[in-house]
């Protein structure tokens, strides 16, 4: 998506996302004014990827699975300018942890969900351990964030959104040593990514993947 439509969306979606849902957000002066972040968020919702573009400064991209580019019209303009993932093929995960790393080399904002999927029921789950390799790969810091009220404008199963306020929270940057290529060092970082999120969100934490909802 260029970036000329990318701006004309929110110029629509931000008034309309502010009369609706009336977001509060806490922490925007920790989102760089220039330079590459990661910003590795909880997920509650489908709609996690449209409310916290469109409340950056700046463009943040997200990877979102494939099913939500070719759904309804709707979705797919949501979803327009993230990245799609087919997440049953054979290497999906490294190609957009390469394409992620590409983005934040270029200086970029890049949105990530450790937990890999949305969460079943509220609870902040044990997160995956690429937004450990990107920011020990990258270099660049981790904002850690908190979503609230999402999962109530449109529950998992709903295919409608409803009216609820909601909560975005940005926590300090943190940066990390360590080796990309240590397993030890990927789970460590990846602990305290999560353990940051879980103090911001007051998620009660559970040490076990989450389950796709497919599954």
């Amino acid at each position: 998506m260029s970036s000329l439509f990318y701006r004309a969306a929110k110029l629509v979606s931000i008034p309309v996302m502010h009369a609706v849902w009336r977001p509060r957000v806490e922490g925007m002066e920790h989102v760089p004014e220039r330079g590459p972040a990661i910003i590795a968020a909880n997920h509650l919702s489908a709609l996690d990827s449209f409310f916290l573009p469109a409340l950056m400064p700046r463009r943040v991209t997200f990877v979102a699975k494939n099913e939500y580019f070719t759904g309804n019209p709707i979705t797919r303009m949501i979803m327009s300018g993230n990245l799609a993932i087919d997440r049953d093929s054979a290497g999906a995960a490294q190609a957009m942890l390469d394409a992620a790393a590409g983005i934040l080399d270029e200086g970029g904002l890049f949105g990530i969900y450790p937990e890999g999927t949305r969460s079943p029921d509220g609870r902040l789950y044990k997160g995956k351990i690429g937004v450990a390799w990107l920011t020990l790969t990258t270099g660049a810091p981790v904002l850690p964030v908190a979503l609230e009220g999402t999962d109530k404008v449109l529950p998992p199963g709903a295919s409608v959104p409803r009216v609820h306020r909601i909560t975005v929270k940005i926590g300090k940057p943190m940066t990390f040593e360590g080796e990309a290529g240590k397993a030890r060092d990927r789970r460590e970082v990846t602990d305290q990514i999560m353990e940051a999120i879980r103090e911001l969100s007051g998620q009660e934490y559970v040490p076990s993947y989450a389950k796709r909802p497919n599954a």
